[in-house]
């Protein structure tokens, strides 16, 4: 059996229902392969970037396994970028690298690159095949490993030479990976530690984050709220670990946090975060973070233990699994009085923006609340990131998928496609800012060639919006290099936007037709109701609605970079 057949039958064996490929030179004998069989379908987008948020999207809806293949040089270092998302967020991706010949690899080849030595810093794994009777034990490892313990992306580079070879046909079905042991269990020790902590608590606080999305532990963490009383707070890759609308459920933390939250990590007693890495953007100033706190952390990687944030009481575990410990430890609760003060917070400080005439943001997600009861909702990266992660109501019939770690524009789109694969069941809408959008919009095509009912929502504000409002706030409006309308014939050092200002290019809606989609562009109030419902009737292929919004319109609440938590913007 020839390298090629062996990595079919390998993808076979692990269930690849799709994969998500670019074909090229070094390549092409397994993409010959592969066109020989029917079980696993080809997905062919239109840039390897939008190839691998592709493949994220479909891992992070479904929670298997997503699976790329390129070809060598470009098609392999045009992963990079969509390896270092997955990496962040611990998303499990197999990425298939071609590669030169094994005899011309250091020879600077044609279309050689080592993408190994490239992305070993950015992923969990990464390996080139060197002998092709290794060929079947490194794919089934790279399964192994990408989808335990902290999950995340593995690259299998494979020269053409070796898939060319022919070998056994033997494919593993188990897996010995001497000094890769995955964290197994929970310490039952630290989790008495932890209840003992838990009893004592006058203002106990529970912080979620993405580890228990990861560990589909929503079920888990809604039985622990409410057999404790404590109230919970989420990162924004956490949200929906508890769905927004319970009673114990107050908000985001973080830069762009709501005060109830932010407040309470200032307050609190006891801090137990589980299932989150205390990066920058959560804690703002160091010194100043949970002051008052006793502080247990769980999350499955060790590394991410203490390294940003002292512990108290640590416990390496899958989310899931340390919640049901706790369950069993720790006996009913209830905090009346700290539950209060933060609905007190809560409603003296709501996110809330001014509800006059015309669109804004919150009014466009509020609608999209109303009519999508079940939805995948995916962002790209911006202002709008941070206002969906602000207002979407999240319940159990609802995901929130976003680049959060790397903060990754152009992720939306194409990660939204990857995830209507997986579920073409259940709307999908992605919502994107017109800047993060363009950088992966070949992918309509993509939409277009698979009739994938996506609804993408693009905020149209014609600034690279996150960026200007750090200008507004903080640059003395001096907008360097964010308005998305300026031409070479605009005055020089623009202020802000007027009725001087050129026309927006590209029209998206003509961008919609050119790529065979439905479009409709939202001007006022009264039509996003309608919009909606136009994009939920046409399930032939995707939609692309345009917001026109205000380019001032702010995400707050604000903490900016390096103060503390209790230092918030909450109007300018």
């Amino acid at each position: 059996m020839k390298g090629t057949e062996l990595f079919v039958k390998a993808l076979q064996k692990e269930g690849v229902d799709y994969l998500f490929g670019y074909p090229g030179g070094y390549a092409i004998d397994i993409f010959d392969e592969l066109y020989k069989q029917d079980s696993i379908q080809m997905i062919l987008p239109r840039h390897e970037q939008g190839l691998i948020h592709a493949a994220d999207g479909y891992a992070r809806a479904t929670g298997r396994v997503g699976v790329c293949l390129v070809t060598s040089g470009p098609g392999a270092t045009n992963l990079v970028t969509g390896i270092a998302t997955a990496n962040y967020d611990s998303v499990p991706l197999v990425c298939f690298t071609g590669q030169v010949p094994t005899n011309l690899i250091g020879n600077d080849a044609f279309q050689e690159v080592d993408i190994v030595g490239i992305t070993r810093s950015i992923c969990k794994y990464a390996v080139t095949v060197r002998r092709r009777e290794d060929l079947g034990r490194i794919i089934k490892e790279a399964f192994y490993i990408a989808n335990t313990g902290k999950k995340g992306p593995v690259v299998v580079d494979l020269p053409k030479d070796i898939m060319l070879e022919e070998g056994d046909s033997l494919y593993p079905k188990q897996v010995s990976i001497r000094g890769y042991k995955p964290s197994q269990g929970v310490h039952i020790g630290q989790i008495k530690k932890a209840t003992d902590l838990l009893k004592k608590a006058e203002r106990p606080l529970f912080l979620m984050g993405g580890g228990v999305t990861i560990a589909r532990g929503q079920a888990e963490a809604r039985k622990l709220a409410e057999h404790t009383g404590i109230p919970v707070i989420t990162t924004i890759m956490g949200r929906g670990s508890l769905p927004t609308d319970h009673e114990l459920y107050f908000g985001n933390v973080g830069m762009h946090g709501c005060y109830a939250a932010n407040k309470a990590i200032s307050d609190c007693d006891l801090l137990f975060s589980i299932g989150t890495r205390f990066n920058d953007r959560i804690t703002g100033k160091l010194g100043e973070f949970a002051p008052h706190a006793k502080i247990i952390h769980v999350d499955i990687d060790t590394a991410s233990i203490s390294r940003n944030i002292q512990v108290d009481i640590p416990i390496v575990a899958d989310a899931r699994d340390a919640m049901e410990a706790i369950l069993k430890n720790m006996p009913e609760g209830e905090h009346r009085e700290w539950v209060a003060q933060l609905k007190e917070w809560d409603r003296k400080h709501p996110i809330d923006m001014p509800d006059g005439e015309g669109i804004n943001p919150q009014k466009i997600i509020r609608e999209m609340n109303r009519q999508f009861e079940e939805a995948i909702v995916v962002t790209d990266v911006g202002q709008h990131q941070m206002w969906v992660t602000q207002y979407l109501e999240m319940t159990e019939k609802k995901q929130l998928l976003t680049s959060g770690g790397l903060g990754t524009m152009g992720y939306g789109l194409p990660a939204a496609l990857g995830a209507q694969l997986g579920s073409p069941d259940t709307p999908v809408i992605c919502v994107a800012g017109d800047g993060g959008v363009q950088m992966t919009i070949q992918e309509m095509a993509m939409a277009t060639a698979y009739e994938l009912p996506v609804i993408l929502c693009i905020f149209n504000n014609s600034y690279l919006g996150m960026v200007r409002q750090w200008q507004q706030l903080f640059y003395d409006k001096r907008y360097s290099s964010t308005c998305t309308r300026r031409r070479k014939s605009c005055e020089g050092k623009c202020k802000g936007p007027g009725t001087q200002c050129p026309p927006y290019a590209p029209d998206f809606m003509k961008l919609a037709e050119g790529y065979g989609a439905k479009g409709m562009r939202i001007e006022c109030e009264e039509d996003i109701s309608r919009a909606f419902a136009f994009a939920r009737e046409n399930r032939q292929g995707p939609t692309v609605l345009e917001f026109i919004i205000q380019s001032d319109e702010l995400v707050l609440p604000m903490v900016q970079g390096g103060q503390p938590l209790s230092n918030m913007i909450l109007e300018c």
